[in-house]
């Protein structure tokens, strides 16, 4: 080791000044310590690159635990901002741990790479400082070392401060096509900057942070929207989301419904698609779009034309299709003629659902299925009454127990992912996530294959709200956790690599960050708006399923370290460092839940739009081919798809007791699926 102490530059003159009359809780005024004036462990001061300040720089060695510590000290406790200046010329991310008074209050806190070495960039972390004498170190994790450091500075904390749930929503003015959304006032120690308003998780406006109501135009007539309001701070920081109000808009004036369409007719008919042509309705006010329909179950909406290519059929199968016009007021016109054809023989590789078997009965919004190493029984959770069930492959079911601590959100938190530890015979370890007062956890309990007993936090500090939480787990062939979270409806945690949420996180099975991940804390990727979705392909490779916010729902193939864009990309965009996904979808026709591969397939759970997906990978490369659909319609909101051990199966589960299926309690099914 390598220490060298010098005292700290101008310490009396720099510290007497900025902290006369610091009362408690008071910010720091902004104070500079140069690094090469303070206590370097493994590293040396140099002054070979441009841009520094002070008379030189901190170039760390390049070992873990190289660290340099900045001695400060202040007038009376209280938080302190630390924002670090740093320089990074390579590619790779170089973490470190931000102690004060030897406690690590900021664990593995990423310096990405900037330009080069000239090219300095800031890093600001909240801490709080006894009175007094205070050591601050910023120590290397990993083998790359740390930055070039210049200095630090001490100063006014960012705001962390959330601001309050707002209150009651309520509408008033409620027209055919708008409405007006009042609110109870949030409040917030800096202030709050906007209101963002939400449809079932889906944001569908805004209002600025002065205002307690907004006219939402543009709706459907005769429909009940479920709105909930969140509250926003200028620093990015959102409110527990309001208490729910569902508001019907009226019934349209307009009753008149367009003419049926003109005849139906078919055409290029392949394994997966067709193309349809139909003639044009009339409608007393305008037709706004047409259906195309198996019975009244939607297949695809077309506002422009009268012809369209339908994509996502499953192969070799019967399909009799009709159109219907629609207008403005949602009035619905007489089908047109029927149509039936039988999609082209299917490909060979992969196979293809061929059978269908309900498994069990009488769930309440089934959540996770796990099984377990002997492939003869399977966990499942159910989400908002925390119970956990052992279910057999005959269909027999037993409850082992429930999680302790868990809470509903009244959307889409309350008990979720489980999985059990592939080493379970001998430790007897299972895993949850589940969400609780303070936010979302990872837990682990013991099971004994009869009951489940403990209760231990592996990680907390995971942000919940009504929606947006994530929650799915899975194993990696590497043994390590894998975890999905939400960004807790506040998008900008997705690109923030220091946040838990919006991710997906990698960990060890006693919950620390596993070794080998990209930044040295938890994340494993980032960017995610709500990740559900995950399994691992025959190449180990990891796949992730995503909801979208009101555009695309994504299918993701995950790499360590890469940014997959939310907020700033809904599906494919050309934002450079940021990765496309493999396949997307309209969200009425996925909402994707979970995932499950079967002899290089992928299939994937739809909620909203009530259907599996069928996708084939191509090969060992990193593409997809042509997405099918299954069971459209059939039966319901489609949660969690889970391959069945030894055996070319799925079970695929049902959540229609959901709050937006709105089934009663125990109407949910878990199904049996035959590949073949």
């Amino acid at each position: 080791m390598h220490l060298r102490r010098v005292l700290p530059y101008g310490l009396a003159a720099a510290l007497a000044l900025p902290l006369a009359g610091l009362s408690q809780g008071t910010a720091l005024a902004a104070t500079d310590y140069q690094a090469e004036d303070a206590l370097i462990s493994q590293g040396t001061v140099a002054s070979n690159h441009t841009g520094f300040t002070g008379t030189g720089f901190v170039d760390y060695t390049n070992v873990r635990g190289s660290y340099v510590e900045f001695t400060v000290s202040a007038a009376s406790a209280g938080p302190a901002s630390v924002t670090l200046r740093y320089a990074n010329g390579t590619t790779a991310d170089r973490p470190m741990d931000l102690s004060v008074n030897g406690t690590v209050v900021a664990p593995a806190v990423s310096f990405p790479a900037t330009a080069d070495w000239n090219t300095w960039a800031a890093k600001s972390v909240n801490v709080t400082l006894k009175a007094g004498s205070n050591k601050i170190r910023a120590t290397a994790t990993t083998a790359n070392g740390g930055p070039n450091l210049d200095r630090v500075s001490l100063g006014t904390p960012t705001d962390t401060q959330a601001p309050t749930r707002p209150g009651q929503p309520s509408c008033s003015d409620i027209g055919e096509d708008r409405l007006t959304l009042s609110w109870g006032a949030s409040t917030d120690d800096v202030g709050v900057a906007a209101y963002d308003l939400y449809e079932h998780g889906n944001k569908i406006g805004e209002a600025p942070g002065d205002t307690t109501s907004k006219t939402l135009t543009g709706l459907a007539p005769n429909t009940t929207y479920d709105l909930t309001v969140i509250a926003r701070d200028a620093s990015g920081n959102t409110s527990p989301a309001s208490p729910v109000v569902d508001c019907t808009t009226k019934p349209s004036s307009d009753t008149t419904p367009p003419t049926a369409p003109g005849t139906l007719h078919t055409a290029g008919v392949t394994s997966n698609t067709v193309d349809l042509t139909w003639g044009a309705s009339t409608d007393d006010h305008a037709v706004t779009a047409y259906d195309v329909r198996s019975d009244t179950t939607v297949y695809k909406t077309v506002t422009s034309g009268t012809s369209t290519t339908l994509t996502g059929l499953a192969c070799d199968s019967p399909y009799s299709l009709n159109v219907v016009a629609r207008d403005a007021a949602g009035n619905v016109s007489a089908p047109s003629n029927t149509v039936s054809f039988t999609t082209k023989a299917c490909a060979t590789d992969g196979g293809v659902p061929s059978s269908i078997a309900t498994l069990s009965t009488g769930w309440t919004i089934a959540w996770g299925t796990y099984w377990m190493p002997d492939g003869q029984s399977a966990l499942v959770t159910e989400r908002d009454d925390f119970r956990v069930w052992k279910l057999t492959k005959s269909g027999t079911r037993t409850q082992v127990g429930t999680v302790p601590n868990a809470v509903t959100t009244n959307g889409e938190g309350g008990l979720l992912g489980v999985a059990v530890d592939p080493k379970w015979e001998t430790d007897h370890y299972v895993y949850f996530m589940h969400t609780a007062a303070e936010g979302n956890r990872v837990v682990r309990m013991t099971y004994d294959g009869t009951t489940l007993s403990g209760y231990k936090v592996l990680l907390q500090g995971i942000k919940k709200n009504r929606y947006h939480n994530g929650g799915r787990l899975a194993f990696g062939p590497d043994g390590y956790l894998y975890v999905s979270t939400g960004e807790a409806q506040q998008p900008d945690l997705a690109q923030d690599k220091n946040s838990l949420n919006g991710k997906i996180l990698r960990m060890t099975t006693d919950g620390k960050p596993a070794p080998g991940n990209p930044f040295g804390n938890y994340v494993y990727s980032y960017g995610h708006r709500n990740p559900q979705g995950l399994a691992f392909d025959r190449n180990g490779r990891l796949w992730e399923a995503e909801f979208g916010n009101s555009s695309k729902d994504e299918l993701n193939l995950i790499k360590p370290g890469a940014d997959y864009g939310w907020p700033t990309c809904e599906g494919s965009c050309n934002v450079a460092g940021m990765t496309n996904p493999k396949a997307t979808w309209n969200v009425s026709e996925a909402s994707p839940s979970g995932i499950a591969i079967v002899r290089n397939v992928i299939y994937m759970a739809s909620l909203r739009g009530e259907r599996l997906w069928r996708i084939p990978v191509n090969g060992d490369t990193e593409s997809v081919g042509t997405p099918s659909a299954y069971y459209v319609g059939t039966y319901g909101r489609l949660r969690t798809v889970t391959k069945v051990p030894g055996a070319d199966q799925l079970w695929l589960s049902t959540t229609n007791c959901d709050n937006n299926g709105g089934a009663a309690d125990g109407s949910d099914k878990i199904f049996k699926v035959t590949i073949s």
